[in-house]
């Protein structure tokens, strides 16, 4: 479903993606785990085109999204969760859901997206800046599940989410895999979240990858001493 080939990610002259490959399948969910500047986010933010790759190739599905700009490979099937969620604090939780409506010619949030977050259907008219951490990564979440997206990219999701609300995260997360199908790719330090959703582990050292591991295998203490600082 994802399919990433070679991927050389650059600011300046300075490389912090050296050649990436790694594939996602249908309706698996892959952790990319590492520690703070090991290039999580950066990896996050080419697949979703808000940093330019120098070289190499993406795919979702059949589609070459290497060229597109970031909307166009939302409209591709790409949705994405950026680290601090980034919602919009003055508008409500459903006007927030609605901007993810713009490439489906959806007017109305669909059933499915409240049923998957009840909070956000008591909370709809609340302004999002009003909602708790926990309460606005459901709506970050939700908003990128409006544009029915193939692949669901998430950047670091637990980052300020107290451990009640990140055991639920990883519920809800396999419940959107099950129920449409998605493929999702999650950017991760907490090794525990990351065991109990992911099919498969990345481990990402300097811009490189340096461990892949099915979860029914993972090596735990080896993943965890690239985790460590």
């Amino acid at each position: 479903m994802l399919h990433v080939d070679k991927l050389h990610v650059a600011y300046g002259q300075s490389e912090v993606l050296h050649g990436l490959d790694f594939e996602v399948r249908p309706n698996e969910i892959v952790a990319i785990m590492g520690r703070n500047g090991m290039g999580k986010t950066t990896l996050m933010k080419s697949l979703m085109g808000v940093v330019p790759s120098r070289s190499g190739a993406i795919m979702i599905g059949d589609t070459d999204i290497t060229a597109k700009k970031s909307y166009e490979r939302v409209a591709s099937g790409m949705g994405y969760v950026p680290q601090g969620r980034m919602i919009f604090s003055t508008m409500t939780v459903e006007e927030n859901i609605e901007t993810g409506l713009t490439v489906t010619g959806d007017s109305e949030v669909p059933d499915d997206i409240y049923a998957l977050f009840p909070v956000l259907l008591e909370m709809r008219g609340r302004r999002g800046g009003n909602l708790s951490g926990g309460q606005q990564q459901q709506l970050a979440i939700a908003r990128a599940l409006a544009s029915r997206p193939k692949v669901l990219l998430l950047d670091e999701p637990t980052e300020g989410i107290q451990p009640s609300i990140i055991r639920e995260m990883a519920r809800t997360l396999k419940r959107i895999r099950d129920e449409k199908g998605l493929s999702i790719v999650v950017s991760e330090q907490v090794l525990s979240f990351a065991l109990d959703i992911a099919d498969r582990v990345l481990v990402l050292e300097n811009g490189e990858i340096v461990r892949e591991d099915d979860r029914d295998s993972i090596d735990e203490a080896q993943v965890a001493k690239f985790l460590s600082v």
